[in-house]
């Protein structure tokens, strides 16, 4: 690349991607925060799924070839955009040892392509160059797919990339130093998909075509701490062994068997096979085959349930499982969507919906492909944490706003809202709700109006219709064993009617229509003084920032460049439009034409068509009756749209005058080989400052006197002309003057133009210059009123177009031209520098595609403002390009060359802010801020505003707040509400039913706002982790309060019930708890489940699996299923079952054993020692579950949690211990469960929960000290100091035990105001504040 050449940093920032097609595997990742990534030709999209509007498209960059030479070469084009998945990295915290503006690694993106290269991107940094991972560029392995994985490192830099390249290779690579570090290869198995476990982001899945599926546990980033199973799903494989002898006998025809090792997605691309875990249920994974869906145990290695494709439908596609509700959906090849419930109670699921994602009304015939299916997760979040805050009836001043009618609809019966986004090979992105309804009855008392509710508990055990927490209910011990016998002797559940009758609803809610097809033509309005004229005005044209884009479906898309959208969409012809141009700056006429066959007498149907772009009507002109000899080559408009040039192959030229009912003038039979109509000229310096506008012209100077004599802009009184290059190379210029044609006589230059070696193939002309091209790559220039002319040679192919670029007044008279060549390369000439060759602007290659039509786009308002070009690529991409010729840097971003980007509604998406900006509105919302601050258009909202303006000045925003931390500076949300005005203003901070979901929960107590904070940016897990914490501090001060009152004689000797239940509970009932949720409404999330600490949750959670696996008959089955068994306390049926071993068994004698120690009851001591040598013994052979099995028999339940902890099972030792230890005891297996959940999986969130539940406070503040998360550890104490308050001021101090309650818990150990941990969490917090307040002063606010 020369010196003054360098590609263009803001680029992608107009640009609209091709539409996606099949090459591109379907590839799309929709990101926890609404931002959609999904690959279109060599391209990433990124769009915004709550507004439906196009973020950013960036292009991947073209593999080096090593080679400078080659300008040309398909090498250095940019290979298609296979697999793209987003990093699941949080928003970091760690401001005080981590500079943000540094790094952005909390919005990642993975690319990987065609040749095998894995890129990292970044959307908000638009001049870094991508960074490519150390991949083999010598095999050039296309990527099947790709996962992020959690390394078993501690940091933030712990993630690593999984990739499927080629056919059967599985890659890890580190992505802080881009190095592949792990290979398998699973040949002659083929790979194809990649999923992480939600519950161990260690674990990931990776299935094959035959059913091989390959579990990977990641440790660290070497080899040997990667550990791998090898497990087999059976599988009907006869499709897909025909479809690969099919491919080895074209592979043999053809000679080449290369396609042995290609992706699975180019050797079978309608042979698909997908895999997702289970988001509600650990060691589960639904696997789709084209006509089989499994769901499929890991623990167990087996299938637990088997559906076939359902009649009349296509194959499957992709599988969703829906993470509210277990709903499964299943995208199929026919455009379908069908969705599979299960039933309560056991792994079945039945299929409760079939529905279209192609609607049949306004598409076009054949209906366009569905490509790709995603489903939201940001909805699940959402939903949940308002669910679990709600207090149990409808809050009608909050939910409905009488703005929206739609908030008037009968949602009683809704119980889940989730989005679904489609895309489908015609460009267009289809935003789907899928509404689950049930019946209303068990449903008014437990769930609020549109929010989700938890089918899978049961409402008849609510007890607590106040909301106060369900951890506090007086009568849990008699729940627990009510819900044990009804469970054990089979009754049925009260929800399980409204499970099994739920009913799923699909509705289309939004659509972003993109560029649907390849594109073939570009044309851009150049509107002149005559085209205002002709319509009666005396006031110069004005330039649309208009597009217009035919493409290959015979469709026409009008781009709005300042939107950078599809402004409209027409669908004109049924085949490719070969032609394009506007008439003036409100119509377009376009052409294509159809060959005939043999049997009609051949010849060739010219259709012409024009539109007009403010009725949207389409009206035929030059309709014949029977085919014609030869088909139009192109079509010529003149500026003012009032004159159509029709160029046919091999035949005369016909001109028309475009009236409202076209009319041919004449036939011009001369053997023309190219024709341009004038551009508007260069206004004079003297006009008036109307005329200065960018796209004010002046004719000609024969025709001046006629422009001004005559203001009413008749037809007749201008005229028009253009110039043309014949075969033999002789030049002219002819005028069209209302219906006559004449020769405008030019002055000829000296020298001749007949070119001996080449025909004019490109020519330019705007009054008086003439510029050509021919296919030797000459370009030359005449002035048609002096005869000057020159000319010089580029050196390059022929010329396809020569482009004059817009003027304005004070411009040079020449100007620049951008050239087009035949190897679909451009460049940019100065035609007023005195070697217009040497000061070129070159461009051989832009970036990883070719050019295949180029204009200049006519928006310029001053001669300072760069020059725009319009380019559409060969991958079906528009882009706008900058180009500043004075400065000779080639394409440099200019703040002026385009207006700030309109948009029809704010993109709310906090996300996209810069780091401290997106952080300074995360501390804001955990504050507390009023609804109408967000300045959103909802007259609810703003109800407060007249009140809020009365009380307060415009400068004071602490009238704002809710609520201030008293940890830190006071002072610091008020600064960092200036920070944020900006985007208040622009309204670009929240969207309308985000701001009133906020307000629902905003008086709901700080922990609710610091959900809700984490919800917005994505992070799941910490959300979930802010509900649970007043239920785990409850839980906590709950076992300390029995503690208490089981010391003290004179609450033992009055009642027997302190020793099972809690007397706090029944003192806490007399108040309610503000974040508290009834137990029915606290589990609706496989990750909020996940966070369960109670011994009841655990133990129905437990014991709620232990019918799917029934039918399993093997061996390692029946002893997973003893193991649950003893684990739930159910030891009879677990002695039953082990003894109908039969004898043969190898497990007969250790199964023997164990049912007689579990059975005895004899001998209470030697039994006891029997048991633990024999259990000794059991660990040393490697049988440790039996072990355990063993100790429960003797009540050894806290040795056998310790054994299970040690044999990893850490799920059963949690379950074992809430069904069998209490207090203390109970508190030691959380806590180690903690450590271990904290340093080897890394997650936080389930850590911090657990240590809570235990009673280790301080571990936790260590856990975020360590974590560096000061604004968290703030917070939490936060949380803790107002749950406490609330907690003490619930209790009777008239009441004896209420007193001695009160002074013990007066102050928990750990959280102490005056211990050194609080006041240096407190320090750090000031810090942490100090810094976020210098950074948001030094950052720029986000422009889009």
């Amino acid at each position: 690349m020369p010196p003054n050449l360098r590609p263009p940093p803001d680029s992608f920032d107009y640009m609209l991607p091709g539409p996606p097609s099949r090459s591109n595997g379907g590839s799309a990742d929709l990101r926890s925060t609404g931002l959609l990534a999904y690959a279109a030709g060599s391209s990433v999209a990124i769009v915004d799924s709550h507004s439906m509007q196009l973020v950013t498209v960036i292009p991947i960059p073209p593999p080096s070839t090593g080679n400078s030479t080659t300008s040309s070469t398909t090498s250095s084009l940019s290979p298609f955009v296979t697999a793209v998945r987003w990093c699941p990295t949080p928003l970091r915290l760690d401001l005080l040892s981590h500079d943000p503006t540094s790094s952005n690694s909390h919005l990642l993106l993975a690319a990987g392509d065609r040749q095998g290269r894995i890129c990292l991107l970044d959307p908000r940094v638009k001049s870094s160059v991508p960074v490519f991972l150390q991949t083999d560029p010598n095999t050039k392995l296309g990527i099947q797919d790709l996962c992020w994985i959690r390394s078993g490192l501690s940091g933030s830099d712990s993630w690593i990339i999984g990739s499927i390249t080629g056919s059967s290779l599985l890659s890890l690579f580190e992505t802080s130093t881009g190095r592949c570090f792990f290979k398998y290869d699973a040949a002659p198995e083929v790979f194809t998909c990649i999923a992480r476990d939600p519950f161990d982001s260690r674990r990931i899945c990776v299935v094959g075509l035959r059913g091989f599926l390959l579990t990977v546990r990641v440790h660290g980033d070497s080899e040997s701490d990667v550990v791998l199973k090898e497990l087999q799903i059976s599988t009907d494989v006869s499709e897909l062994n025909k479809l690969e002898r099919d491919a080895v006998a074209s592979g043999g025809t053809s000679g080449s068997g290369s396609n042995s090792n290609a992706p699975a997605m180019a050797v079978y691309p309608n042979y698909v096979v997908k895999v997702a875990f289970s988001p509600h249920w650990k060691h589960i994974v639904y696997v789709c085959f084209p006509r089989e869906l499994v769901v499929f145990d890991l623990q167990y290695r087996s299938a637990l349930f088997r559906a076939a494709l359902p009649r009349g439908c296509g194959k499957f596609l992709d599988v969703l499982p829906d993470p509210s509700l277990e709903v499964v959906y299943c995208a199929h090849f026919d455009g379908r969507i069908s969705a599979w419930r299960r039933k309560e109670g056991e792994q079945v699921h039945v299929m409760c919906m079939m529905e279209e994602l192609m609607p049949a009304l306004g598409t076009p015939v054949p209906s366009p492909s569905v490509l790709a299916v995603v489903i939201s997760r940001s909805d699940s979040t959402l939903q949940n944490v308002r669910k679990s805050l709600c207090d149990g009836h409808h809050d009608t001043e909050v939910d409905t706003d009488f703005d929206n009618p739609f908030d008037f609809c009968d949602e009683s019966q809704v119980v889940s809202k989730t989005h679904l986004l489609s895309i489908s090979d015609d460009g267009k992105i289809w935003n789907w709700l899928l509404t689950a309804e049930g019946p209303t009855e068990n449903q008014k008392d437990t769930s609020d109006v549109g929010i989700v509710a938890d089918i899978s508990k049961d409402p008849a055990l609510d007890t607590n219709a106040n909301g106060v927490d369900s951890s506090l209910s007086s009568v849990k011990d008699v729940i627990k064993q009510t819900d044990k016998e009804n469970i054990r002797k089979g009754r049925s559940s009260p929800s399980k009617k409204s499970q099994d009758d739920l009913a799923v609803k699909i509705s289309l809610v939004g659509q972003l229509h993109l560029l649907s097809s390849s594109v073939t033509m570009l044309a851009v309005p150049s509107p002149s003084l005559t085209s205002t004229l002709a319509r009666g005005g005396n006031h110069p044209a004005v330039a649309v920032p208009l597009v217009a884009l035919g493409t290959q479906s015979g469709s026409v898309e009008v781009i709005d460049v300042s939107a950078n959208a599809v402004a409209a969409s027409f669908s004109i012809h049924d085949s490719v439009v070969r032609g394009l141009r506007w008439l003036g700056n409100s119509r377009l006429v376009s052409f294509s034409y159809t060959q005939g066959n043999e049997k009609t007498g051949g010849g060739y149907t010219n259709r012409l068509v024009v539109t007009n772009l403010r009725t949207g009507l389409n009206r035929t002109f030059r309709v014949l009756q029977k085919p014609e000899r030869t088909p139009i080559r192109a079509l010529r408009a003149s500026s003012s749209g009032r004159y159509l040039l029709i160029l046919f192959r091999d035949a005369p030229v016909e001109v028309w005058a475009m009236t409202k009912t076209p009319i041919m003038l004449r036939s011009l039979a001369l053997p023309f080989t190219v024709l341009e109509w004038t551009l508007p000229t260069v206004p004079r310096p003297t006009q008036s400052g109307v005329s200065k506008q960018s796209d004010a012209s002046v004719p000609p100077t024969g025709m001046v006197s006629q422009a001004e004599s005559k203001a009413d802009g008749a037809q007749e009184e201008f005229s028009e002309s253009f110039a043309f290059a014949l075969v033999n190379g002789a030049l002219g210029v002819f005028e069209v003057q209302g219906r006559r044609i004449r020769d405008f006589k030019p002055k000829w230059p000296s020298t001749s133009h007949i070119a001996a070696d080449g025909l004019v193939r490109a020519m330019a002309y705007r009054w008086p210059h003439v510029v050509m091209g021919d296919r030797s790559g000459n370009i030359r220039w005449w002035d048609v009123t002096t005869g000057q002319s020159s000319s010089f040679n580029t050196h390059r192919e022929g010329i396809r177009r020569i482009k004059f670029s817009p003027v304005v007044p004070g411009d040079r008279s020449r100007g620049r031209i951008a050239v087009l060549f035949n190897d679909n390369t451009f460049a940019v000439f100065d035609l007023d520098s005195p070697d217009p060759l040497a000061n070129s602007l070159l461009q051989p290659q832009f970036p990883g595609t070719l050019v295949l039509e180029l204009d200049w786009l006519p928006v310029r308002t001053d001669k300072n403002d760069p020059l725009v070009l319009c380019i559409t690529g060969a991958d079906s991409s528009f882009r706008l390009v900058e180009v500043n010729v004075e400065k000779r840097v080639g394409y440099e971003a200019q703040s002026g060359a385009i207006k700030e980007r309109f948009r029809p509604m704010p993109l709310c998406s906090p996300i996209l802010l810069p780091t401290p900006h997106a952080l300074a509105l995360r501390l804001i919302l955990q504050c507390g801020v009023k609804p109408s601050w967000f300045n959103t258009n909802s007259s609810l909202i703003n109800k407060e505003n007249s009140q809020l303006s009365k009380s307060s000045s415009v400068g004071d925003l602490r009238s704002y707040l809710i609520d201030i931390p008293t940890i830190g500076d006071s002072v610091v949300p008020e600064l960092l509400l200036k920070v944020l005005e900006p985007y208040r203003r622009e309204g670009c901070i929240l969207d309308n039913e985000i701001v009133r979901q906020y307000a629902a929960i905003l008086n709901k107590g700080s922990a609710a706002r610091f959900s809700f904070a984490a919800a917005i940016f994505g992070e799941t897990s910490e959300a979930y982790f802010w509900l649970q914490l007043p239920r785990a501090l409850k839980h906590l001060m709950n076992n300390l309060a029995n503690k208490s009152l089981q010391k003290n004689p004179v609450i033992s000797s009055s009642s027997s019930e302190a020793d099972d239940v809690s007397l706090l509970t029944r003192i806490s009932s007399k108040g309610k708890s503000g974040t508290g949720s009834s137990k029915s409404n606290t589990v609706s999330d496989g990750e909020l489940r996940s966070m369960a600490f109670e011994q009841e949750e655990l133990w129905e959670r437990a014991n709620e699996r232990i019918p799917w696996h029934e039918k399993l008959e093997d061996e390692e089955a029946i002893q997973n299923r003893v193991h649950e068994l003893v684990s739930i306390g159910n030891l009879e049926a677990a002695v039953s079952l082990m003894l109908s071993t039969p004898p043969e068994s190898p497990y007969f004698y250790p199964n023997a054993l164990r049912a007689v120690a579990l059975s005895s009851a004899v001998s209470r001591s030697l039994n006891e020692l029997a048991v633990k040598v024999v259990a000794a013994n059991m660990v040393e052979s490697d049988r440790s579950l039996a072990g355990t099995h063993l100790l429960c028999a003797v009540g050894r339940y806290q040795e056998a949690c310790s054994q299970l902890q040690d044999a990893g099972c850490w799920t059963d030792a949690a379950t074992l211990a809430a069904t069998h230890l209490k207090g203390t005891d109970y508190a030691r297996v959380l806590h180690r469960w903690a450590e271990h959940v904290l340093h080897a999986e890394h997650n936080i969130w389930r850590a911090l929960i657990l240590y809570v539940a235990a009673g280790s406070l301080q571990d936790a503040l260590s856990a975020l000290r360590d974590a560096q998360q000061p604004d968290t550890a703030a917070m939490f104490i936060i949380a803790f100091r107002e749950i406490h308050v609330e907690f003490i001021q619930n209790l009777n101090t008239n009441d004896d035990s209420d007193s001695l309650i009160k002074e013990k818990l007066l102050v928990l150990p750990g959280l102490n105001p005056e211990s050194e941990d609080v006041i240096a969490i407190g320090e750090l917090y000031g810090q942490f504040q100090q810094k976020l307040v210098h950074l948001c002063m030094d950052s720029q606010p986000f422009s889009d």
